[in-house]
């Protein structure tokens, strides 16, 4: 077997984001990624065609347990959301043992984020906001254009930049939320995540969906990395209690649930992770 001959690696198929299968968004995981170059694994996660697919590798920095490298159909990310709840699992399945109980900390190319289960449920630490605050006057007009809706319909709109280029925009109502139907073309590039507040009484405090540029503007399902960057900006200026949960992908057919608590000082973005499919793959 030549070093470029493929062999049997371990690999999962994960839903993230729900208790439930097939309700939340899928990741792939190749489990044992040692000795994989960034070519291979652009192809493999091209080829698997989800929104991202992981491969975890020995970690580079001794404080952390794993590192994982992450990759849409296009590119590679320096963090997601998903893929980090996603990979945590996945590692602990494979038998992996954190260094510290109950705390897992990955290393990515945006660096180290912890990773806590909490009855079962693993949580991120949101990373940091690299880019923040309002967008400018044009950026804003073709937010508004592409999400078909009149200026003052957009309450508030930010930058949310923590590896995706997130903007986030405020509407008032769950209901305005779910009622989009965007112009993509107008989006364009655009990463751009819009939420709005549920009626008290129904069990869920937020409605969230995300549109994501690459080769074509598509919906995610359930974004990890939106709710991070969302949950600093609405809880930082007191549009959002500091525990709160936010539905996900219900115009997709899914069920997507993210928990959200800040918990001295930091904000913990969490969500239940259903293993789908487990075996190898010859890569």
């Amino acid at each position: 077997m030549t070093p470029d001959s493929p062999r049997p690696r371990r690999f999962a198929q994960l839903d993230v984001f729900s208790a439930v299968p097939f309700r939340g968004n899928p990741l792939a995981v190749v489990v044992d990624a040692e000795g994989l170059d960034g070519t291979r694994m652009q192809q493999f996660a091209n080829w698997t065609n989800l929104s991202e697919t992981t491969f975890l590798l020995p970690p580079e920095d001794p404080s952390a347990d794993y590192r994982v490298r992450i990759f849409t159909a296009s590119e590679e990310l320096p963090f997601a959301g998903h893929p980090t709840l996603g990979s945590g699992r996945a590692w602990l399945q494979s038998g992996g043992v954190p260094k510290k109980d109950g705390v897992l900390v990955q290393e990515c190319g945006a660096g180290l984020v912890e990773v806590k289960s909490d009855g079962g449920r693993l949580a991120f630490a949101a990373p940091p906001l690299t880019r923040s605050g309002p967008v400018d006057a044009a950026t804003r007009a073709r937010l508004a254009a592409g999400l078909r809706l009149p200026g003052a319909a957009l309450l508030d709109v930010s930058w949310l930049v923590n590896g995706p280029r997130w903007i986030g925009v405020l509407l008032e109502s769950a209901e305005q939320v779910l009622a989009l139907s965007p112009d993509l073309a107008q989006l364009g590039e655009l990463e751009v995540g819009v939420i709005g507040p549920h009626r008290p009484g129904t069990g869920v405090d937020f409605e969230v969906r995300t549109f994501i540029a690459g080769d074509a503007v598509v919906e995610d399902p359930v974004t990890g990395s939106f709710n991070a960057g969302a949950a600093q900006w609405l809880i930082g200026s007191g549009r959002a209690p500091e525990r709160y949960l936010a539905a996900q992908g219900t115009v997709l057919g899914r069920a997507g649930r993210v928990h959200v608590e800040k918990v001295d000082g930091r904000i913990w973005v969490g969500g239940d992770v259903t293993p789908c499919i487990e075996g190898t793959v010859l890569i």
